[in-house]
């Protein structure tokens, strides 16, 4: 009678086994030394700031919510929502032209992008306000032929107007590119696929293309939002009461100049704050088809797996 004794195969190049089934991962003193550290000079510079008379707490306080202060925060919103709007509106449509086969389409695109994004926008601000100056009146006309309709500038040209349009025309250019970045991603088989079922191009674009082009353009978008929210303090050298002219009328009366830009800092990093947490939503709802994919890959890759086994 024999005793049958299994033999171990020694390891490969004489390498040690260890069992990790057990094993954890080290504890890391630099990094809880580097947080303690960090915590300790945050917290210290909260505590210098909080106890530094000359930030002017009280008076924040007490014009944080002043009427004047809270209207000019409605003005800046508006024509956040408004140039924004009329943005995004005219970026789809100079997206589609510098995607488009018509050389006249992408030129002229191309041609409003360049320079809208290559001056800056306080200027181009000034120069709606002062439009005047150049043409006196506005009118619609034949061309080298008879005027059908006129109106005096500064009538037109308002602060508001100047606003609106600076602000709208600018953005456009940007989000143009944002747009035809987002288009350019997603694969050209999906358009393809789309006219042999019989969709016209426009069809195509928006049931089929810009849903799936949504993924590439909602974050640079949030982001062009959040700065259109800062830019709008722009419009306050034009004298449109916004919420920085609001805050720059209040400490000419009272001279508490850094308590009262301080009012302004903490409105502004409150709407961004909340506009943060909605881009993330919105980003993850246009991310669930990759999550979804996601999780059908591991199923099957799991199953294969099982089933090798």
């Amino acid at each position: 009678m024999s005793n049958d004794r299994t033999t171990a195969a020694p390891p490969l190049g004489g390498a040690d086994i260890r069992d990790v089934a057990h094993a954890h991962k080290p504890f890391q003193t630099g990094r809880l030394v580097l947080w303690v550290v960090v915590l300790l000079t945050a917290a210290n510079f909260l505590w210098i700031v909080a106890h530094n008379e000359n930030f002017g707490w009280p008076v924040v306080a007490a014009y944080f919510f002043d009427p004047t202060v809270i209207n000019g925060l409605y003005v800046s919103l508006g024509l956040t929502v408004v140039a924004m709007a009329i943005g995004i509106v005219l970026g789809l449509g100079l997206a589609i032209a510098r995607l488009s086969n018509d050389r006249l389409a992408r030129s002229l695109a191309s041609l409003f992008i360049w320079f809208f994004r290559g001056t800056p926008l306080l200027v181009q601000l000034i120069f709606w306000y002062n439009l005047s100056t150049l043409f006196p009146e506005l009118s619609i006309a034949v061309p080298f032929g008879p005027t059908l309709a006129s109106w005096e500038t500064n009538s037109v040209i308002t602060p508001m107007t100047a606003a609106i349009v600076g602000l709208a025309l600018n953005e456009a250019a940007y989000m143009a590119e944002i747009i035809r970045g987002g288009l350019l991603s997603v694969d050209r088989g999906q358009f393809e696929t789309a006219e042999a079922f019989g969709m016209t191009k426009a069809r195509a674009l928006w049931r089929i293309i810009i849903p799936q082009a949504m993924r590439s353009i909602v974050p640079p978008t949030g982001n062009q939002l959040i700065s259109m929210i800062k830019a709008t303090s722009l419009v306050s050298v034009i004298a449109m009461a916004d919420l920085l002219y609001s805050v720059q009328s209040i400490y000419n009366r009272t001279f508490e100049i850094v308590p009262m830009l301080l009012v302004a800092v903490l409105w502004y990093l409150f709407i961004t704050s909340i506009l943060n947490l909605g881009q993330s939503y919105i980003e993850a709802y246009y991310g669930r088809s990759e999550r979804r994919n996601n999780v059908a890959v591991a199923k099957s890759e799991t199953l294969v797996e099982e089933a090798s086994h």
